[in-house]
């Protein structure tokens, strides 16, 4: 599509973009460059990643070894042990962000998060079942998580209904089956042996410790389903930002898009779950933050998944630059910071009165 026509306003922070065909079309220029950057970022603190460990590596090695460069050694420890886990920490962080970001437009409301809501605890307790009840494997406790964190999001949604869906209301429902499946999780500790015990804490916590292609693949394959399917409803999200009736009023299917999109974010965050375990806040901090940056109202879904990624993969080098390679998982990382900003977050919502 050709354009015929820019143009642009003083001040303005977008560029108007108009077509042969009489079709304008709104380019938030703010908004591109900062989801490029938030990509480059991404991408250097990948490779900086897969550099770090017992063998280190120096960045320009690594990238030579990742286009075909390096010697076998370098070839073995970038591609066969350390490309898999940044690649699956890229791929949860992404889904994890835009999963916030759909959740927190749909109810209009910062604390709208898969973390608030429950989902990671619901993903949580469907593993938690496999591994103490069903002593079952990795396969079958990843597809425990998977079927945790569905059933979690489609019960939330139900409860949260009353003549459609109001933003704090599924936020208090969230919060309230959160506590229940917290206490339903301690449960289930509590009945475990020694050696699930470990093997359950160990995959509660949330880590990319010993990940491989195993869960790259799955992660990669229901991203590619879903991006299109998230994307495809972008400006139905945006609609709905404005209020039922606004969105209404504008032709949005209400009800049908936002249980599409509802569905795609409990599918992002419960695989998510399953591939690196309960990785706390990523989803409420990174649309958020993507946001501030930006400066542009709207879901700004890619910034968000591409502040997701990075902070994960940012998150994980922190913690094995500091504590040593695998000894702190990203998890319990992700779940300080991210508290922390929960305080500061919820301090200046009640001083703006919104809460």
């Amino acid at each position: 599509m050709n354009a015929s026509k820019r143009t642009s306003k003083p001040g303005m922070r977008g560029a108007t973009l108009r077509t042969r065909g009489g079709i304008s079309l709104r380019l938030d220029i703010r908004g591109v460059v900062v989801g490029l950057l938030l990509l480059v970022v991404a991408l250097v603190m990948s490779v900086l990643l897969i550099g770090t460990g017992d063998f280190p590596i120096a960045p320009a090695d690594v990238v030579r070894t990742l286009f075909g460069g390096g010697t076998v050694a370098q070839d073995f420890i970038v591609n066969d042990l350390r490309l898999p886990r940044v690649l699956v920490g890229l791929l949860v962080g992404a889904a994890l962000g835009l999963a916030g970001a759909i959740v927190q437009s749909i109810s209009r409301n910062p604390l709208g998060s898969p973390d608030v809501l429950g989902l990671g605890q619901g993903a949580a307790a469907g593993a938690l079942t496999v591994i103490v009840l069903l002593h079952g494997g990795p396969t079958e406790v990843a597809a425990g998580a998977l079927g945790g964190g569905l059933l979690t999001g489609l019960g939330v949604y139900v409860l949260a209904w009353r003549r459609g869906v109001h933003g704090y209301r599924l936020v208090l429902v969230g919060i309230g089956a959160s506590a229940m499946l917290t206490a339903v999780n301690g449960y289930l500790l509590t009945k475990a042996d020694v050696v699930d015990a470990t093997r359950a804490v160990v995959w509660i916590a949330g880590s990319l410790n010993g990940r491989d292609w195993n869960q790259v693949w799955p992660m990669l394959a229901i991203c590619a389903v879903l991006l299109p399917v998230v994307f495809g409803h972008a400006r139905g999200l945006r609609m709905l930002e404005m209020g039922d009736d606004s969105a209404y009023a504008l032709g949005v299917p209400v009800e049908r898009t936002r249980m599409v999109l509802m569905g795609a974010a409990v599918l992002l965050t419960a695989s998510a779950t399953a591939a690196a375990g309960p990785v706390a806040f990523v989803a409420l901090v990174a649309p958020q933050l993507a946001r501030r940056l930006t400066r542009s109202a709207g879901p700004n879904l890619l910034p968000a998944a591409w502040m997701g990624a990075g902070l994960l993969i940012t998150a994980d080098w922190a913690s094995q630059r500091v504590f040593g390679a695998d000894q702190l998982p990203v998890g319990v990382l992700t779940g300080m910071l991210g508290g922390a900003y929960l305080l500061w977050l919820l301090v200046t919502e009640r001083r703006a009165g919104r809460i």
